[in-house]
C-alpha cells in the first residue's frame, strides 16, 4: 500500500456503518458516505466525512468501497446503483451479514471487475464506536496489504479465514457465530424471565453467574439491560431475526438441524409481533410473556439497582 491512504466509500451508515465511517475518517482516510435515509449520514460531516446523495456519487474515484447494509439484497441494490462509477479493479469490502447471498455478491463483483473482500464483522454498536470490532476476512493475499489498515482502524483484530473472497468463508463463519449469539441471548432472557415469574429477584441470577465459569461480558451486558428494562438498540430484534433466518437457511441446505436456533428465531419473531422489533435483541426476553406481561416486564425492575449490579460485577 502507498503512503497515501486510499479514498474509501462507505455505503450504509446505520448502527455499524456510521461508526465505521467515522473511525476511518478519524484514522486519516478520505471517506465518502451514502445512506438511503440521508439524515443518518449527515451527522458524519462533523467528522470530516463527505456525504453523497447517491451510491454512484459516493464511489466515484474511490479506491475501496465498504458496504455496511442490512442484508444481501440491499447490498446488491446499492452496488448495482453505484456500478456506473465503479472503476475496474476497485476493492469492494463487504462487511454486512449476508449469509449465503455472498455467492451472488461475489459473482456480481467478478462480472464488474471488482476485487471482492468478504469481511463481515463480529460486534455491535459499542465495539463499532470504539473501533473494536472483530473482522472476519477472506481475500486474495495480494489485496490484504490494502485492506488491513482499514481493518486495523475499525477493529481490534482480524481473523483471516480464506484466501479467496468469493469462497464466502467469512460470511459462512459469521453464520456459525450468530448461532452462538442467539443461544446466549435467549439463554439469558429465559433464565431471567423464569426467575422473575417464580418470585425470585433476577439479580440473584447475576450474583451466581458473575465471576464463575458461565460468566461472560455478553452475559453481563445483556442481563444488566434486561434487569434495567433498558433495551436501547445495539443490534435490533428485527436484525437478529434476520440473522437467525440466514443461519437456518444455510443449515437446511447442508442438512444440519438447528433446533435451538429455530426456537430462537420464533422468539425474536414473537418479540417483534409484540412491538419490540426495533429494540435491542435482548428484548427477545419479552417474548417470554403475553402482551400485558411483556409491557410490565419491560420496565418492572429497579433501574438503579440493575445498574449497580451490572457495574459492580465487571
Amino acid at each position: 500500500m502507498s503512503s497515501t491512504p486510499p479514498v474509501v466509500a462507505v455505503l450504509g451508515t446505520g448502527i455499524i456503518g456510521a461508526p465505521v465511517a467515522r473511525n476511518l475518517s478519524r484514522g486519516g482516510f478520505t471517506v465518502r458516505a451514502w445512506n438511503r435515509t440521508r439524515a443518518k449520514a449527515d451527522a458524519l460531516g462533523a467528522d470530516g466525512v463527505t456525504v453523497a446523495a447517491t451510491p454512484a456519487e459516493a464511489v466515484e474515484g474511490a479506491d475501496v468501497v465498504v458496504t455496511v447494509l442490512k442484508d444481501g439484497p440491499s447490498v446488491l441494490e446499492a452496488v448495482e446503483a453505484a456500478a456506473p462509477k465503479l472503476a475496474e479493479g476497485t476493492v469492494w469490502v463487504q462487511v454486512s451479514t449476508v449469509g449465503e447471498a455472498v455467492d451472488e455478491l461475489a459473482a456480481f463483483a467478478a462480472e464488474a471487475g471488482l476485487v471482492f473482500v468478504d469481511a463481515p464483522v463480529q460486534g455491535t454498536r459499542q465495539p463499532a464506536e470504539q473501533g473494536k470490532l472483530v473482522v472476519l476476512a477472506a481475500a486474495a493475499p495480494s489485496v490484504r496489504d490494502t485492506v488491513q489498515p482499514l481493518f486495523d482502524t475499525i477493529g481490534s483484530r482480524t481473523v483471516w479465514v480464506g484466501e479467496d473472497g468469493a469462497s464466502g468463508a467469512a460470511s459462512r463463519l459469521k453464520l456459525a457465530l450468530n448461532v452462538w449469539v442467539i443461544a446466549l441471548t435467549h439463554g439469558v432472557g429465559e433464565s431471567l424471565a423464569l426467575a422473575r415469574e417464580l418470585g425470585v429477584d433476577p439479580r440473584h441470577v447475576l450474583d451466581v453467574v458473575s465471576g464463575g465459569p458461565m460468566d461472560s461480558g455478553y452475559f453481563q451486558v445483556k442481563s444488566a439491560a434486561i434487569v434495567a428494562g433498558d433495551f436501547t438498540t445495539s443490534f435490533s430484534v428485527d436484525n437478529a431475526a434476520k440473522d437467525a433466518r440466514l443461519a437456518l437457511a444455510a443449515a437446511d441446505r447442508v442438512g444440519v438441524r438447528l433446533d435451538a436456533t429455530e426456537a430462537g428465531h420464533r422468539r425474536f419473531e414473537r418479540a417483534a409481533e409484540l412491538g419490540h422489533g426495533d429494540k435491542d435483541m435482548a428484548a427477545g426476553y419479552l417474548a417470554s410473556f403475553d402482551a400485558k406481561g411483556a409491557a410490565g416486564a419491560a420496565g418492572a425492575e429497579d433501574t438503579q439497582g440493575a445498574a449497580d449490579a451490572g457495574e459492580g460485577r465487571r
